[in-house]
């Protein structure tokens, strides 16, 4: 890829940074949609899984359209950051079953592409 921009550029950043930062926000959110961290603005604990998958959805889309486009270091983050956040996404999902399960109720539907 191509850097469009100068570092030296005032209030630029280069691609690369910026991709880094799209990729770290995106995981940032899934985490602390999966109750893994708090709000930054509450600093409560809240979990929406349903908004972690989108989160996650989000990051997939990115992967796949900028397959080819990306260097080596790009590509190795953002498959790092997908292998984390749907290792910590299927956790969540079967904590869910086992609690559901616990307490006799029936186990939510596992989510599409879990």
């Amino acid at each position: 890829m191509e850097e469009k921009r100068e570092a030296g550029t005032e209030g630029a950043l280069p691609e690369r940074d910026l991709f880094i930062g799209l990729v770290q926000s995106f995981q940032a959110a899934a985490m602390q949609q999966m109750g893994k961290m708090p709000s930054r603005f509450t600093n409560q604990i809240d979990r929406d899984l349903p908004q972690a998958r989108l989160s996650i959805d989000m990051l997939e889309m990115l992967e796949e359209r900028t397959q080819g486009n990306l260097t080596g270091e790009e590509s190795r983050f953002l498959k790092h950051v997908l292998t984390e956040l749907r290792l910590n996404y299927v956790a969540e999902i079967e904590e869910d079953r086992k609690s559901a399960a616990k307490l006799g109720g029936e186990a939510p539907a596992a989510e599409p592409g879990a």
